[in-house]
């Protein structure tokens, strides 16, 4: 072997040894992050998958402000499916996944073993990252059913959500306030496009979502078949607001969804949580990465309800405490004096 290809040997191995040393440390800095949502006909997936983009910057992103991410550095977010706001608090808990999305009501009753969660565990490590934006419970009939209120479900088919839903949840609480219990209807436990086909076909006669409207299964269903959302108001309304602080009684406005007039309905906060176990740097980057101004141009193009998630809402109806990240950066920006 020449002096000239032992050297050139050479300079490839070490060029592929520094190259294995980069490769490796890269992998060594990545770092992923999970974001439990819901169904993925409804608000809080979409919602997700466009904060995960907001906070997640690869290795070899170009820079902030230069047409790259303005994410996490080496953060990997992403967004997952799920049967929603119980199951998401229980998976946070467990070290299933690092955060995700819960309805105030669901997340403070957890935390505090009260409410719907009286006699359990409370769920101490829980932690606020941010609250995102209001909820509205939308109560889908036919437009020809009959169903004009919370007391005509009585006898009828009615699909509550899968039980690990804050749908569920708050579908049990408005029976209730409206005299009703599960019993007195034929209850159903459908999901997203599940639920829309089965009203259709006449499987159903009315189901409970709660998702920030206009959300995207009841936008399709309305554009392929004539619906009603059927109020809940009154008394019923009334006797929720009083009994749990965190209902508001609200309006769907007219044409959210095609067709459909304005309706009177109740409404929850939705907030992102984590566990006081994950580290205070990174919660502390994330929710800064949440609130920078390139991510404000990924949320009012991302979603409908991107434009209303904004720093001034940020700490809106929250009731469980906050990660001491997250309220390191509300500090430094002057959210809590």
């Amino acid at each position: 072997m020449t002096l000239l290809s032992k050297f050139t040997k050479t300079a490839a191995l070490s060029a592929a040894f520094v190259t294995g040393l980069a490769i490796s440390a890269q992998a060594q800095d990545l770092k992923f992050f999970t974001i439990g949502t819901g169904g993925t006909a409804y608000t809080y997936y979409p919602v997700g998958g466009v904060i995960a983009n907001a906070i997640s910057k690869p290795p070899g992103s170009r820079e902030c402000g230069e047409g790259g991410s303005c994410g996490v550095d080496g953060l990997i977010a992403s967004a997952v499916s799920s049967r929603g706001s119980v199951d998401n608090v229980n998976a946070i808990i467990s070290g299933l996944r690092n955060s995700g999305f819960a309805q105030s009501d669901v997340a403070y009753w957890a935390y505090t073993g009260t409410g719907t969660m009286e006699g359990k565990e409370p769920a101490k490590d829980l932690r606020t990252i941010a609250a995102l934006f209001e909820e509205h419970i939308h109560l889908v009939a036919l437009k020809d059913s009959g169903i004009n209120g919370v007391a005509d479900l009585k006898g009828k088919r009615v699909s509550l959500d899968e039980p690990g839903s804050g749908t569920y949840v708050d579908a049990n609480l408005i029976l209730e306030a409206n005299g009703l219990s599960v019993s007195d209807v034929d209850a159903e436990a459908l999901k997203g496009n599940a639920a829309s086909e089965a009203l259709r076909n006449g499987k159903i006669d009315a189901f409970f979502v709660v998702a920030g409207y206009p959300t995207g299964s009841l936008v399709e269903l309305a554009s392929a078949a004539e619906i009603k959302l059927v109020p809940i108001d009154g008394d019923g309304a009334k006797a929720l607001a009083d009994k749990y602080g965190f209902f508001a009684q609200s309006e769907i406005p007219a044409d959210a969804y095609p067709g459909v007039g304005a309706v009177n309905t109740v409404s929850v906060g939705a907030q992102w949580f984590t566990s006081a176990k994950e580290d205070e740097e990174l919660i502390y980057n994330i929710t800064k990465a949440l609130w920078n101004k390139e991510s404000r141009k990924l949320l009012d193009v991302g979603h409908a309800k991107g434009k209303t998630i904004t720093p001034e809402t940020a700490l809106t109806g929250v009731g469980v405490p906050l990660h001491a990240g997250a309220e390191r950066f509300y500090k430094e920006a002057g959210l809590i004096k």
